[in-house]
């Protein structure tokens, strides 16, 4: 699981802010067809909101969930929306830097 500082984090925020979600948790909760519409947008995107329809009462749970089977980042979480982080898997097809991590 990829791990982000508050640095990082509040920097995706700030590039997600004029994001629209790209996937909604709806009635049916998270469905493989859902997981997998997600994955394939953050291949594309790196960076992806998530709307939450229905299941507010258990979003912590369910960003966990998304973040563990998906192999990527909580970038935050802004009322009803999620924001998620994976960096392309080559260097040469990454189109956002992040802040350097302190060391």
């Amino acid at each position: 699981m990829l791990e982000l500082t508050g640095k990082q984090k509040r920097h995706l925020r700030g590039l997600a802010h004029g994001l629209k979600p790209v996937a909604h948790i709806g009635k049916h909760g998270l469905t493989e067809s859902f997981l997998r519409q997600l994955d394939e947008a953050l291949d594309h995107h790196e960076l992806v909101k998530v709307k939450f329809v229905d299941f507010k009462d258990e979003k912590a749970a369910i960003s966990r969930d998304i973040v563990e089977r998906l192999q990527c980042a909580e970038a935050g979480r802004v009322g009803h929306l999620l924001i998620l982080f994976r960096p392309a898997r080559r260097d040469g097809d990454r189109k956002i830097k992040l802040p350097k991590a302190a060391e």
